[in-house]
C-alpha cells in the first residue's frame, strides 16, 4: 500500500511498527516515551525503555551469544551476515517508509541508506573471512605467530541521523570479527534499528549475538561500559557526549571507537567550474537536511570564482522543494526536532547580526513540523558562532579566500577534523591539499566521505578509531602473539 504526503496522519502512523527491544533472541516491551514524526509532530509510536534488569539480561545473553558465535566458522558467520544483507535489500521499501516517518528524510534517501547498510554488512561479512594473522621469522627453535581474536562483547551507541546505516556499520564490523554486540540505538529513530535486528534474526543469527536496547542513555552507558564482560565501546555522536563516554571507557581500560562531530571545510580553487561545483555542493548540503557529521559546511572559495559560486549555489537552493519525506517530490525534509530548529535559527540570527549576507532561506517554514529551509550565508565573518560551532543542519557558510594556502589554513583552524573536501584540476593543488588539510577523510572533486570498503573516522576532537574497511574491522579484534620454543 503506497504512502504519500496526502495520506492522513493517522493512516501514516499505521505503517509504523510496534517498537520492542531484543535480548537473547526474544523481543520485549516496556513503558517508554513517544516517537514523533518530525514532518507533522504527530505521535507515531512509543519506544520502550530498558530497565536495569533488562540491561543485566542483555549482558548475560551477549555472553552466551559470544561463546556460540566466536566458535562458529568464519564461513558460516559470513553466510548468515550475507543473508541479513539480502533481507535488508528485499525489505528496502518497508524499512524506508519507517525511516522516513521517524527521521523525516526524503524517501529516496531512506532507500539509499538501506542499500548502503546492506552493502556495509556484506563487505564486512566477506572481509571477516580474511582476518589473517602472520608468522614472524625467528631464530632456530622458535616459532612466532600472531593471531587476530574477537575482542569480545561490544557496547555500541548509534545516532538518529542515519537510523540504519550507522548501527549497521557497528553491527557489521563487530559480527564479522566474531564479537557479540549490545546496540543502544536512538530513541528518536528506533524503528529502523529494530528492523535491522529483525533481518539478522530472520537470517539465522544465534540468540544473544545481537541485542538491541533503548532507554536512558546515561544509565545505559554507565552500566554497560563499567560491566566487566563488556570489552569495547563504539559511539557515534556529539563531541561532548563522546568525550564523556571516552572518559568512562578509559577509567575501565576499554578500547573505544569515537566517531564524533565535524565542521566540513570545502576548498574551491580558482581553476574549477564554479557553477558546476556549486550545484554539486548544494545537493550534498541538502542531504538529510544537513544533519550529517560530514556535511560540507564551510565553503572557502577563491576570490576569482567567488561571486559566480555564490550565485549558482543560491539559485540551485531556490529550486529545492521542501516537504514531507514521504512525498517523492521533496528534496529536503524536516529537522529531527524543535531543538535542532531553534539551534539553526539561533546561528543564522547571530551570523546576520555580525555581518553575514543572507542569500536564501533564513526562517522557519510553516508552523507544523520542524521545517527549516536550506540557508545560504555569504561573506561570513570568522567571529560568527556558526564558523566555530557545528551547525548540524541546513546551513551553508561561504567565505572568500585569496589563495589555496589561506583556504588550507582556515580549514585547519577548528578542533574538528572529520571530513574535508576540495575541488581543483591542478595536480599541485591536489598534492598541497592532500598533504596539509587535517582530517580523517578527504574527498577531491566529489562529496562522498566514505564507502563500505574504506575506513571512516576523524582526528583531533572528531574522534579516534575507524569504522569500515580493513582498519575498522581490526578495531574489533585483539592481536595475540604466540611464541613457541620447539626445542627445550
Amino acid at each position: 500500500m503506497p504512502i504519500s504526503s496526502q495520506t492522513p496522519d493517522a493512516e501514516k502512523a499505521s505503517f509504523y511498527p510496534k517498537i520492542e527491544f531484543l535480548i537473547g533472541g526474544a523481543w520485549r516491551s516496556r513503558q517508554g516515551s513517544p516517537i514523533i514524526n518530525p514532518a507533522n509532530e504527530a505521535v507515531i509510536g512509543h519506544v520502550p525503555h530498558a530497565t536495569m534488569e533488562d540491561l543485566a539480561d542483555a549482558v548475560i545473553a551477549a555472553e552466551r551469544g559470544f561463546a556460540v558465535w566466536r566458535a562458529m566458522s568464519p564461513l558460516r558467520r559470513h553466510d548468515i551476515m550475507i543473508e541479513a544483507a539480502r533481507l535488508l535489500r528485499e525489505r528496502t521499501e518497508s524499512i524506508s517508509i519507517v525511516m522516513t516517518l521517524e527521521q523525516g528524510k526524503p524517501i529516496a534517501q531512506s532507500r539509499l541508506e538501506v542499500q548502503r547498510a546492506a552493502d556495509m554488512i556484506a563487505w564486512d561479512a566477506s572481509e571477516g573471512r580474511r582476518l589473517y594473522g602472520r608468522v614472524i621469522p625467528a631464530d632456530g627453535g622458535m616459532k612466532l605467530t600472531v593471531v587476530r581474536e574477537p575482542i569480545g562483547i561490544v557496547a555500541a551507541f548509534s545516532p538518529w541521523n542515519f537510523p540504519i546505516s550507522a548501527p549497521a556499520r557497528k553491527v557489521g564490523g563487530a559480527l564479522a570479527a566474531g564479537c557479540a554486540i549490545i546496540l543502544k540505538a536512538s530513541e528518536e529513530t528506533p524503528g529502523s534499528a529494530m528492523l535491522l535486528a529483525k533481518a539478522f534474526q530472520d537470517a539465522g543469527l544465534p540468540p544473544g549475538v545481537l541485542n538491541l536496547i533503548f532507554g536512558n542513555p546515561a544509565k545505559i552507558s554507565d552500566f554497560l561500559i563499567a560491566h566487566s564482560s563488556v570489552r569495547m565501546v563504539t559511539f557515534t555522536g556529539s563531541v561532548p557526549v563522546g568525550k564523556h563516554l571516552a572518559t568512562l571507557a578509559g577509567e575501565h581500560m576499554k578500547p573505544a571507537i569515537m566517531e564524533l562531530g565535524g565542521h566540513g571545510p570545502v576548498i574551491v580553487c580558482e581553476d574549477t567550474d564554479p557553477e558546476a561545483v556549486a550545484v554539486l555542493c548544494a545537493a550534498a548540503k541538502a542531504r538529510n537536511a544537513g544533519q550529517i557529521c560530514v556535511a560540507p559546511t564551510r565553503f572557502f572559495v577563491h576570490d576569482a570564482v567567488y561571486d559566480r559560486f555564490v550565485a549558482a549555489f543560491t539559485e540551485r537552493v531556490r529550486q529545492f522543494r521542501m516537504g514531507e519525506g514521504v512525498d517523492p517530490a521533496s528534496d529536503i525534509g524536516p529537522l529531527i526536532n524543535q531543538s535542532r530548529l531553534d539551534a539553526i535559527d539561533g546561528l543564522v540570527t547571530d551570523a546576520k547580526r555580525r555581518g553575514a549576507r543572507l542569500t536564501v532561506g533564513g526562517a522557519r517554514a510553516g508552523s507544523k513540523g520542524y521545517f527549516y529551509p536550506l540557508t545560504v550565508l555569504a561573506d561570513v565573518p570568522d567571529h560568527a558562532r556558526a564558523m566555530s560551532e557545528e551547525p548540524f543542519g541546513p546551513l551553508a557558510l561561504i567565505v572568500r579566500v585569496r589563495s589555496v594556502d589561506e583556504a588550507i589554513r582556515r580549514s585547519n583552524e577548528l578542533p574538528f577534523a572529520l571530513a574535508a573536501y576540495a575541488f581543483t584540476d591542478s595536480a599541485r593543488y591536489v598534492a598541497l591539499i592532500s598533504e596539509n588539510v587535517e582530517c580523517g577523510n578527504l574527498a577531491i572533486n566529489h562529496l562522498a566521505a566514505s564507502f563500505a570498503e574504506t575506513p571512516f573516522g576523524g582526528v583531533k576532537e572528531s574522534g579516534y578509531g575507524r569504522e569500515g574497511g580493513v582498519e575498522g574491522l581490526l578495531c574489533y579484534t585483539t592481536a595475540k602473539l604466540i611464541s613457541h620454543k620447539t626445542h627445550m
